[in-house]
C-alpha cells in the first residue's frame, strides 16, 4: 500500500510517497480502507521538528492524526458484523491508504453523512465542542473568533451563532472574511489591518485560533472568557486580563473515550445540521506536500482533507 512518510524535518518536500506493508489487525482491531485523511496544522509544524520530543515524533514517520473510511477485515476477537461499516477515527499515521484501529476509537458514521464531512469533524468538531461547551455562550453576547475562516473556526461560528450570540469574525483577506458572515458572523474584521481589535471594541468571549500578537491583541478586548487553543500565528496567545478566565490547550486534550464521545456528538450535529464542515479544498494523497503548502501560505479555506 502507499503511504507518505516525513523522512526528515523541514518544508512541505520532505514529505515523500512510498510502498508500505499492509497492515494486519491483531486482536481488539480493525483494518480500514482510507477515503480522507484530515490534516491540521499540527501537521504542518510537527513536520518541521516543533514538539518532536514531546509528541515522540523522529523521522521517517508516516503524518496524520484521523481518518475515514470502510473496514476491510477485523481481527482476534473482533464481531465480523464490522466488516463493510463506514467508520472515522483519530489515529496516528493516517496518511495512508490503510490504517489499523482499536475498535475502542471507532466512530460509525452515521447514515446520510458523507465520510469526508466525518474526516473534516473528528478534530476540528472534538475540539470545538470541547472549548465552545467550557466557555458557556450565553444569548446575547458578543463572541470573537480568530482564524475565523479555518476548520475549526467555522465550526466555533456556527456554534455561537445557535446559542444567540453575536459573532464577530476576525480573518485575513476577502475570501475568509466573506466565509465568516456566510457561516454566521454578523461582523467580520480583518486582522491584518492595523486598529482591528480596536474596531471590534470587546468582546464577552473569545476562541482564539491564531495565537501570537492576534492572540494578545484579542485578550486586551475580552470581557469575560478566552480561550487561548490556536498558536497558528506563533505560540498560544499569553498575557494579564483582570476579571477573564483564560484556558488554554489542555481543553483540547481529551481521553480516547471523551474522544470518541465527543466526536459521536459531532457527527450528529453535522446529520441534524447544527454543524456543517467547509471542506475548502481536497488533495491526492500523494500531494499530500501540496495541501501542507496550502496551510502554511495560509491560503486554505476552512478545512483541507487527503483523499484515496
Amino acid at each position: 500500500m502507499r503511504v507518505v512518510r516525513a523522512v526528515g524535518f523541514g518544508g512541505p518536500e520532505v514529505l515523500e510517497v512510498a510502498e508500505a506493508p499492509e497492515p494486519v489487525p491483531v486482536a481488539g482491531e480493525v483494518l480500514v480502507e482510507v477515503s480522507a485523511a484530515d490534516v491540521i496544522f499540527l501537521d504542518t509544524q510537527l513536520r518541521t521538528g516543533w514538539a518532536s520530543e514531546a509528541f515522540g515524533i523522529e523521522p521517517p514517520y508516516v503524518p496524520g492524526f484521523g481518518v475515514a473510511g470502510r473496514i476491510a477485515q477485523v481481527g482476534e476477537g473482533v464481531e465480523e458484523a464490522w466488516v463493510g461499516a463506514e467508520v472515522a477515527a483519530r489515529v496516528p499515521g493516517a496518511y495512508a491508504e490503510q490504517v489499523v484501529v482499536k475498535v475502542g476509537d471507532l466512530v460509525k458514521v452515521p447514515e446520510g453523512l458523507d465520510k469526508k464531512a466525518a474526516a473534516a469533524l473528528l478534530h476540528d468538531g472534538v475540539t470545538a465542542l470541547g472549548v465552545f461547551d467550557n466557555a458557556q455562550v450565553k444569548p446575547g453576547e458578543r463572541v470573537l473568533v480568530t482564524a475565523a475562516a479555518g476548520g475549526l473556526g467555522i465550526l466555533l461560528v456556527q456554534l455561537a451563532r445557535a446559542a444567540g450570540a453575536t459573532v464577530i469574525g476576525a480573518a485575513r483577506g476577502k475570501k475568509k472574511l466573506d466565509l465568516a458572515r456566510e457561516h454566521g458572523a454578523a461582523e467580520a474584521v480583518d486582522y491584518t489591518e492595523p486598529g482591528w481589535a480596536e474596531q471590534v471594541g470587546s468582546a464577552d468571549v473569545v476562541f482564539d485560533g491564531a495565537g501570537g500578537e492576534i492572540g494578545r491583541a484579542a485578550l486586551k478586548i475580552t470581557k469575560r472568557w478566552f480561550s487561548a487553543h490556536g498558536a497558528a500565528s506563533g505560540g498560544f496567545a499569553e498575557g494579564d486580563a483582570p476579571g477573564v478566565t483564560v484556558r488554554g490547550i489542555e481543553q483540547a486534550q481529551f481521553t480516547p473515550e471523551q474522544a470518541v464521545r465527543l466526536a459521536e456528538r459531532a457527527l450528529e450535529d453535522a446529520v441534524a445540521g447544527r454543524m456543517n464542515p467547509v471542506i475548502g479544498q481536497t488533495f491526492p494523497l500523494a500531494e499530500a506536500a501540496k495541501a501542507h503548502e496550502a496551510l502554511g501560505a495560509r491560503a486554505a479555506l476552512g478545512k483541507t482533507l487527503l483523499v484515496v
